[in-house]
Parts: C-alpha cells; sequence; structure tokens
C-alpha cells in the first residue's frame, strides 16, 4: 500500500500516484508494455484475482513486473514526506528515502527498542515500557530457557541411547566373528578382513558424530597434560562414543613425546603454526580440546597425522 497523500509537503504529481490504493507509490514496479507503474504490494495482490493491468486491462503476470525508471525513482526520492510518528509528537519532515533511516532513530517511535532501567536490563519496545514487570518477564525468560535446557536433555539422552544400542550391537557382531574365526581357522585371515573393517566403520560413525572446531589460539596448545587432565579428557572421549578400542591409544598421542615431527618440539610448533591452520579438528564436546583424526587429514602428510588420530588440549581458543 502506498504512503497517504496528506502526509506530503506540497503537491504530488499524478505520475507519482498509485492507481490502485491512490497513495503515493511505496516500493514501485511498472508493467512490461504499457509502463503504468504501481505500489508492489497493491499490484501483486491485484494479479493474484486477475493477470490484468488494472488502467488498461492489458494481460500482465507478476513475473512480468520490472523496476520503474531512475527519474520516477529519483522524484519519488525529493518527496518530503511527515514522520510516521507524526500522532506521537514528532513533527520532523523528511525526504522520503531517509524516511525508513529517520524511523529507526525517531524518539517518538513507539515501538522503538529500549533499555529497561529498572534492573532487569531487557531491551523492549518503547510503547511496552510502561506496562513493563521485571519480575514477571525474568521469571518467563527463566522458563523458557529451563524448556529449551529440558529438550536438550531429552534430545541428549536420546543420543545416548542410540550410542549404546548401537555399540551392544558392534560388540555383539565382533563376539560373533571372533567365534567364527575360532571355529574355522583356515579362514582367519578374511575373517580378520572383516573385523577390521567393521572397527573401522565404527571409527568413521564416531569421527562424523564430533562437530567441527577451529582453532584461533595454536599458543594455548599444551603439550604435556599431567595424568588428571588427561583423565578429564579421556572420560569426555569415552562418554562422547568413542570406540573402545582406540580411546588409549588417542590418549596416548595427547602428549608431545608421542606427536609425529611436524608437532615434536616447542620451536617446531612456532615455526608450523599457519600450516597448522589446515588440519580439519574435531571438537572433544565440553572441553578446550580437539581430536585430529587421521582418516580427516590425509592432506597434512605422516610428518603432522597419526594413526588412528591424535588429541590436542588447548587452555583457551576453541570454537
Amino acid at each position: 500500500m502506498g504512503f497517504e497523500v496528506h502526509r506530503f509537503e506540497g503537491d504530488v504529481d499524478e505520475e507519482l500516484i498509485c492507481p490502485i490504493c491512490s497513495g503515493v507509490l511505496e516500493e514501485p514496479v511498472q508493467a512490461p508494455q504499457c509502463e503504468h507503474a504501481f505500489c508492489s504490494a497493491c499490484i501483486q495482490e491485484w494479479l493474484s484475482r486477475q493477470h490484468t493491468c488494472p488502467v488498461d486491462r492489458n494481460p500482465i503476470t507478476p513475473q512480468q513486473l520490472k523496476p520503474v525508471p531512475r527519474i520516477l525513482r529519483n522524484l519519488l526520492a525529493r518527496l518530503r514526506i511527515a514522520c510516521d510518528n507524526v500522532l506521537f509528537g514528532c513533527k520532523k519532515i523528511v525526504k522520503l528515502d531517509t524516511l525508513t533511516q529517520h524511523l529507526d532513530e525517531c524518539e517518538h517511535n513507539p515501538k522503538r527498542p529500549v533499555q529497561c532501567e529498572s534492573g532487569c536490563g531487557m531491551v523492549i519496545p518503547k510503547d511496552e515500557l510502561v506496562d513493563h514487570n521485571c519480575v514477571k518477564e525474568l521469571r518467563h525468560l527463566i522458563k523458557e530457557q529451563q524448556d529449551k535446557l529440558s529438550g536438550y536433555h531429552i534430545e541428549l539422552s536420546d543420543m545416548r541411547r542410540s550410542q549404546n544400542d548401537n555399540k551392544r550391537e558392534i560388540q555383539m557382531l565382533k563376539e560373533y566373528i571372533r567365534a567364527i574365526r575360532v571355529a574355522n581357522p583356515s579362514n582367519s585371515p578374511s575373517i580378520r578382513a572383516i573385523e577390521d573393517e567393521i572397527e573401522q566403520n565404527e571409527v568413521l560413525r564416531w569421527v562424523n558424530s564430533l562437530p567441527l572446531a577451529r582453532v584461533t589460539r595454536w599458543g594455548g596448545m599444551i603439550s604435556t597434560p599431567d595424568a588428571v587432565l588427561q583423565a578429564v579428557i579421556k572420560r569426555s572421549l569415552i562418554e562422547s562414543g568413542c570406540p573402545a578400542h582406540i580411546v588409549t591409544e588417542l590418549m596416548e598421542n595427547a602428549h608431545e613425546r608421542k606427536w609425529p615431527p611436524g608437532l615434536s618440539t616447542l620451536e617446531t610448533r612456532q615455526m608450523n603454526r599457519h600450516t597448522y591452520e589446515q588440519y580439519v579438528t574435531r571438537r572433544i564436546p565440553g572441553k578446550q580440546a580437539v581430536v585430529v583424526m587421521s582418516c580427516d587429514n590425509a592432506h597434512m602428510g605422516e610428518d603432522l597425522t597419526l594413526d588412528p588420530g591424535l588429541v590436542m588440549i588447548f587452555a583457551h581458543g576453541i570454537e
């Protein structure tokens, strides 16, 4: 819908009036052949009922509408219009092309966001401030957060239950294959290959379940974590569903004494800091630590990776 004509300073040229709403054109578009101009919202509503020009009945479709010429846009932009908030005390007359910016800043705008100064600090529309109750709003906010947290706990519980089910199925399959291998020693190599494939798929499923991470401060790396810190990280790995057959090996690779040449010394790490940005790292849930898995980092070369992977612990700098 267009702007009401009485809001404008002086006379408005008829060419700037929408034939549908009789207001000054708002976001104008024009018909492709007759070039009659309309407010975008007005003509879209009209064409939802009939595909003809409202002025001369020439056939048109919504897809055929096109922007009005620049000269028409310039004429509209120069018009001077009263602020929307004139009834709330604003006496400003501004150019039409600056109206939106003015409304965002207008101190008389009843919907202008303001901060509550009574204690809660919430940002609310100005016209709602008089009825604003800090205690009520904060209780409502706390309940919303509690509901979200409850939902997250349910999702996490479902995920853990699903992971445990998968672990049990994989363990049963491994035990079944071992039994077959014992009963058929001649087929041990092929059976072992199946076991290896199952374990590799288990690792891939776990790796893909971890969120990708970004290290912002390689200088925050803890290259010699103590036993307590390693135990904390190991517990998080287990809780994340890390396959049991690689947990110990990953944690052994959490110390610089087991790291590959490209990570082995402080001097090397300082020299290679930019190279490390090419690592694909995955966040160990809830910790300032990542795993760098060989299946994600074949592009990094043997000097910078270990099989099945390594753990990097940081004091800070993980996103």
